[in-house]
């Protein structure tokens, strides 16, 4: 069973936060065990469901899975980042072995920390960088038109105060780093977004990345996630909107209005025989007058009348 919280919610990795929170609340009603009394499948993916949820509901939860999920794919699940999280480090995790492996780039290995040491000590002069650090941050479509400034929560490696680092590699002491050179620090920085930010933008900050006690600055990668707001969805780069359409209208075929990522009001045509997940391009209706490709979905009524139960109840008769 595929355990990855963003196949079970049904998001991509670049869904920003608030619509990964609106797909969970969407699906966690849906199979809610309240609404599906009995229901062992329904109570197992409600579930699963919470359980996707807690990994990347939060920023903090959502940084920490991602980053291990990328130490994952970098060394395979026997990682030593086990407790990496958050754009630091956190309890559990030698922080020597990361800094070996994750700053100097040395790949996965079983030593103690005085043997890593001297591998740092013997390779120091290989090592001329800090590791890279990548984070996102999510802004609205209005503003990746005009440009915005975030502030940004940034974590990161940077070289002892009380050491100046030069207690790396060797068998001096320091109190402050234990000896590594390095220390994990936090501030707020301010993160300039230019105007028209399209969807996976890249911002890289140089030298603000990991520090090194023998090298230079990594960078900081920032990603940028547009917010397509309810109803919308980025899919490869490209903006998606649900559209309900009712039943008879999908069979007959007929108008109905939608709404713009612009906030125009606009009539479109349902070709008849439509089916649920067709699409259809308007160009230069979505994001900043690029295409917008709209997706049928079944319009599904809280409440039917007593006179659409009727109608219902004819289809029903005549087979529909």
């Amino acid at each position: 069973m595929d355990d990855n919280p963003y196949t079970i919610l049904g998001v991509t990795k670049d869904a920003t936060d608030a619509e990964i929170k609106r797909v969970y609340r969407k699906l966690a009603r849906q199979y809610h065990p309240d609404r599906n009394p009995n229901d062992a499948a329904a109570e197992e993916k409600f579930k699963s469901i919470q359980s996707a949820y807690d990994k990347i509901g939060t920023k903090d939860s959502r940084k920490e899975y991602d980053n291990r999920d990328r130490m994952n794919d970098m060394f395979g699940n026997g990682s030593p980042f086990s407790g990496f999280g958050g754009g630091g480090f956190s309890g559990g995790v030698d922080i020597g072995d990361i800094f070996s492996q994750f700053v100097g780039g040395r790949g996965r290995t079983q030593s103690s920390v005085n043997q890593q040491r001297e591998r740092e000590t013997r390779t120091n002069n290989e090592i001329k960088k800090g590791s890279d650090i990548e984070s996102a941050i999510d802004i609205s479509l209005e503003d990746a038109v005009t440009g915005t400034n975030i502030k940004f929560n940034h974590r990161r490696l940077k070289i002892c105060k009380k050491c100046k680092g030069t207690t790396f590699g060797t068998t001096k002491v320091c109190t402050e780093c234990n000896a590594l050179g390095i220390t994990t620090r936090e501030s707020t920085i301010t993160v300039k977004v230019p105007p028209g930010a399209v969807q996976g933008q890249q911002l890289r900050l140089k030298r603000m990345g990991n520090e090194h006690p023998n090298g230079e600055p990594g960078d900081l990668i920032i990603n940028v996630r547009l917010d397509a707001e309810e109803g919308r969805r980025w899919e490869n780069g490209r903006l998606i909107q649900n559209v309900s359409v009712s039943y008879s209208t999908l069979i007959l075929g007929g108008k109905i209005q939608i709404r713009t990522p612009s906030n125009k009001r606009i009539k479109i045509d349902v070709p008849k025989n439509s089916k649920i997940g067709d699409r259809r391009r308007l160009n230069g209706q979505g994001h900043d007058g690029g295409p917008l490709d709209i997706e049928f979905t079944i319009k599904e009524p809280e409440k039917l009348t007593k006179e659409q139960i009727q109608a219902l109840e004819k289809l029903k008769e005549t087979g529909l």
